[in-house]
């Protein structure tokens, strides 16, 4: 392998010059640098990466802290990351923080430690005082999909509280009234956020969310069979149940299934995050679906624009309603109302079921 003393004497310069070629310095000559680039792609010289960052302080290498690398939300995200940084010159480092604080914290530690340039991160909690620590400290930073409100730093996410409203819409014209939902973690945003949306959509409707139809859960499978059990065990069990994302949703039809139930004859699934397997399920399940690859390649330009010096922006980009089976919808599914009815006192004061077969 060529070092960068071949790469001099081929060129007849000093390695001291090499150097200023490769790391792009202006004092150069024309005919000089001339020369040295030759040099290099005939000896096909490579700098060393990690010498070239200590000259350079720069490694053009980024890190992303995922949620849950088991996601496949989550998996595609960092697929979009990784395929964007590569197209503007960074390689990535990835940590799976596997939905636990402390291992997200390992995770910003270590690459901070690395010397990375950039940290892309979808927080699990909102009161990590390492990633407030690093954000005051200057450290470019990008929030995707969750963010840490109060933390001055660019965050890139999809909005789904029109997509839960159009789901809602599309619930009621199908005659549900009785709607449960299973929720992600307080403490992140998008676990708060989506039961917010979903409480106030049904409210357009004249219909409350009572407390016995929140389940809590933690956006793993387990956690949508605990929650969907105890839904199947109230006197009045919900007409459907909206799992906050789609690994709980999974969770969700395992217990249906496990009781000998029926998909949507006995109770209907709808789930935020659409997957490709929604649609080999039996039946499809119906979805909101994000824009996960546009949201990845927005995180990484915000990022980059920060490390380079220019001005980065928060993205935000709307999620949508994915309509298949699993609610109880006809083959051909007729569009649902864009607005809600005006309910009469009957329909405020009552919020029927409606009947089993």
């Amino acid at each position: 392998m060529a070092s960068i003393k071949d790469v001099a004497a081929a060129a007849g310069v000093s390695v001291a010059t090499v150097s200023r070629v490769l790391n792009e310095h202006p004092s150069v000559s024309t005919d000089a640098r001339t020369r040295v680039l030759a040099a290099v792609a005939a000896l096909g010289y490579r700098p060393n990466a990690v010498a070239r960052s200590l000259r350079t302080d720069q490694t053009h290498t980024l890190g992303l802290v995922i949620s849950d690398v088991l996601n496949p939300y989550f998996t595609e995200l960092a697929r979009s990351v990784e395929e964007e940084a590569r197209a503007l010159g960074y390689s990535v480092i990835i940590g799976n923080a596997d939905e636990r604080p402390e291992l997200q914290d390992h995770h910003v530690r270590n690459l901070l430690d690395r010397r990375i340039d950039g940290l892309l991160v979808s927080p699990t909690d909102g009161g990590s005082p390492l990633m407030l620590d690093a954000a005051r400290a200057g450290t470019p930073m990008v929030f995707v999909d969750r963010w840490i409100p109060g933390v001055d730093v660019p965050v890139v996410r999809a909005d789904g509280r029109a997509a839960v409203r159009d789901l809602v819409a599309h619930l009621y014209a199908l005659g549900h009234r009785r709607l449960a939902i299973i929720a992600g973690p307080a403490a992140t945003t998008t676990g708060s956020e989506r039961v917010a949306a979903f409480r106030e959509a049904l409210g357009e409707y004249g219909l409350a969310l009572s407390e016995a139809c929140v389940g809590q859960g933690d956006f793993q499978a387990e956690s949508g069979r605990r929650v969907t059990e105890g839904f199947l065990d109230l006197p009045e069990p919900p007409d459907v149940v909206f799992a906050a994302d789609n690994l709980m949703a999974l969770g969700a039809l395992d217990a249906v299934r496990a009781r000998g139930l029926r998909v949507p004859d006995d109770i209907a699934l709808a789930a935020f995050d659409d997957i490709p397997w929604f649609v080999h399920t039996d039946p499809p399940v119906t979805a909101i679906a994000q824009p996960t690859g546009e949201l990845g390649r927005a995180a990484v330009r915000a990022l980059v624009d920060r490390i380079e010096g220019r001005i980065p922006r928060s993205v935000t980009l709307p999620a949508r309603l994915v309509v298949r089976r699993s609610c109880g919808e006809p083959a051909a599914s007729p569009p649902f109302p864009s607005s809600p009815p005006s309910p009469s006192p009957v329909q405020r004061s009552t919020s029927v079921q409606r009947s089993r077969p």
